[in-house]
């Protein structure tokens, strides 16, 4: 899936959707992507300033409707979807007992649904053309389980877990799939996090929920930029064979996943806790 400004047109230029480029990683894969020769296709549930590097297009990912037509607009336009890359998501914070069941379905409908949707959506095109890639935007916290964000820990779990079997069910039509698994990146996750309408009150939480979180984002602000995903986004559409999942972000952060499956299991927690100041 090679691609280039100078040797491609516009009319045989591999066609990618990437969902959640307002802002953050979707918009730094948008822009990468088609700086690269990629004919970029940029959804997101609010009208987005129109840009001469990828096409916007509104879509929530919410929305079976939405999502149905946006995916017939590109087939309708190029003929063909050559990469997913999806993206959009929501953070929902605030302690397991601090949550409603209404604010634990956001989080999953967005995330989790809005991921199940869009996949669904564009196999027929994939699998009828017998190829194409897949990635699926999961997190370091799709792998382990974060206090106070559990419920977002939850819903990417789940995108793992359903990417995984994915995988080996598209593998027979040249479908790839791939998971990404960030850590903390600056964008506008953080400004946009939404907190629990009980964490907010006299929660029996609520001090220590906002000592942990203040620690989160704190880390995610000094994060480095998403231009590095953007980039690993690119160097995965190329690849023939690639991984099944791909880190990203600080050097302990890409650790931790294997932390977690070499040391022992309460020595790991322990240091989790003490990072996150767990009393």
């Amino acid at each position: 899936m090679s691609a280039s400004l100078h040797t491609r047109t516009e009319g045989d230029a591999p066609v990618v959707l990437i969902t959640g480029t307002s802002s953050g990683i979707g918009r730094a894969c948008a822009f990468h992507l088609a700086r690269s020769g990629y004919r970029v296709f940029g959804a997101s549930r609010q009208p987005q300033c129109p840009s001469a590097n990828f096409v916007p297009l509104v879509m929530d990912v919410t929305d079976d409707d939405e999502v149905r037509e946006g995916v017939a607009r590109i087939l309708d336009e190029t003929s063909r979807i050559d990469a997913l890359i999806n993206n959009a998501g929501i953070g929902i914070a605030g302690a397991i007992e601090d949550c409603s069941i209404d604010e634990v379905k956001s989080q999953f409908e967005t995330n989790f649904f809005g991921t199940f949707r869009v996949c669904k959506a564009v196999l027929p095109a994939m699998r009828t053309r017998r190829t194409g890639i897949i990635i699926n935007m999961s997190s370091i916290a799709g792998v382990v389980g974060l206090p106070y964000q559990a419920i977002y820990s939850a819903s990417k779990f789940a995108i793992e877990g359903m990417t995984e079997g994915l995988r080996m069910e598209v593998r027979s039509f040249g479908i790839r799939v791939v998971l990404i698994e960030p850590g903390d990146f600056k964008t506008n996750f953080t400004l946009n996090r939404i907190k629990t309408r009980a964490s907010q009150r006299e929660s029996p939480y609520r001090d220590q929920f906002h000592r942990t979180l203040s620690i989160m984002e704190k880390d995610e602000l000094n994060g480095p930029a998403p231009d590095a995903i953007a980039a690993q986004v690119a160097r995965i559409l190329q690849m023939k064979s690639p991984r099944p999942r791909y880190t990203a972000g600080t050097r302990l952060q890409q650790l931790a996943p294997a932390a977690k499956k070499l040391l022992p299991t309460s020595l790991f927690y322990r240091m989790l806790g003490a990072i996150y100041e767990i009393e």
